[in-house]
């Protein structure tokens, strides 16, 4: 399935490179016409990250989230690998009927779709098993028992399902202290210090992965790093969420070697400078240019420029 979108393109552009908080009465209101959509379609799906967080600790959408996140599993609740695409562009096409905007993306982990309106940006991910588990982002394995028997919890006037139990689950997102509220900023770094690297690969898939990339080379995105006078840093840290780190060369250039996941969370160190690059969309084959900010060393998204 093709990228593809609906509506209008430019606000579509801006949810897609921009985060800003949301406006708490718009985003109710649009979550609710969004359970009530996929109420319609039979769609079941849950909440999750931040909303889910909001809604279980607070019972309320935070006034700092910068979006509203769902999801559905495929496989599970009716959701399965042959329907998924059809059900896809049902959601689609009513939707857009009801004025939202869309887009729909797909990766290896996951299909994702975009549902804007109302400046309220819905990101719903229809999740793919893979050996007992799905790939969350920042990119965490959740064990699939947390989705097969889905709780249902009231939220805004509504019946709403969230993982079981959803403990259980924002512990495995936000750590034990989940319960403690925490600004965007204070809690990435946090969250990414959870996420183990992949486990180091044997003789025989290495010699197996060589032999693919000599026949099909991987494209590999390259990041410049610069300090706060411009100048490129050379033996800068770079760390990718889930993906490993390396160091600049020279030259302040580093080559990284990306999933097809269309978000990515890195961690910038050089001298006493360090910071959490928390949502990064980075495409493979494309070069970027790192810059730090003298005023905010925490919490920043989209920081990446393209060179």
């Amino acid at each position: 399935m093709e990228p593809r979108e609906t509506g209008d393109r430019e606000a579509i552009d801006k949810a897609m490179n921009s985060l800003a908080p949301l406006d708490v009465s718009s985003a109710e209101n649009v979550l609710r016409e969004a359970k009530e959509i996929m109420d319609e379609l039979g769609v079941v799906f849950f909440l999750r990250q931040g909303t889910c967080l909001g809604a279980v600790r607070d019972s309320a959408i935070m006034a700092w989230d910068d979006d509203i996140d769902i999801g559905s599993i495929i496989g599970l609740h009716g959701l399965t690998n042959d329907s998924v695409n059809g059900v896809v562009d049902r959601v689609v096409a009513t939707f857009t009927e009801r004025g939202f905007s869309t887009k729909v993306e797909q990766t290896s982990s996951f299909t994702y779709v975009l549902l804007l309106k109302s400046d309220v940006r819905i990101d719903w991910e229809c999740f793919h098993i893979n050996d007992g588990s799905i790939l969350h982002w920042p990119p965490k394995r959740f064990p699939i028992a947390l989705f097969t028997e889905l709780k249902e919890i009231d939220f805004l006037g509504q019946k709403h399902h969230v993982p079981n139990p959803p403990e259980e689950y924002l512990a495995t997102k936000y750590g034990p202290d989940w319960r403690t509220p925490k600004r965007s900023g204070s809690y990435e770094k946090d969250v990414l210090a959870m996420i183990p690297d992949p486990p180091r690969v044997g003789i025989v898939k290495r010699v197996l992965n060589g032999i693919r990339n000599r026949l099909s080379p991987p494209k590999t995105s390259t990041l410049l790093i610069l300090d706060h006078q411009g100048a490129p840093v050379a033996d800068a840290y770079v760390h990718v969420a889930g993906i490993g780190a390396s160091n600049t060369d020279s030259q302040g250039n580093v080559s990284l070697a990306l999933s097809d996941n269309i978000w990515h969370s890195l961690t910038i160190r050089f001298g006493d400078h360090e910071e959490v690059l928390y949502l990064e969309r980075l495409d493979p084959g494309q070069s970027y240019v790192y810059r730090p900010d003298p005023d905010q060393t925490s919490g920043r998204s989209f920081a990446l420029s393209e060179q």
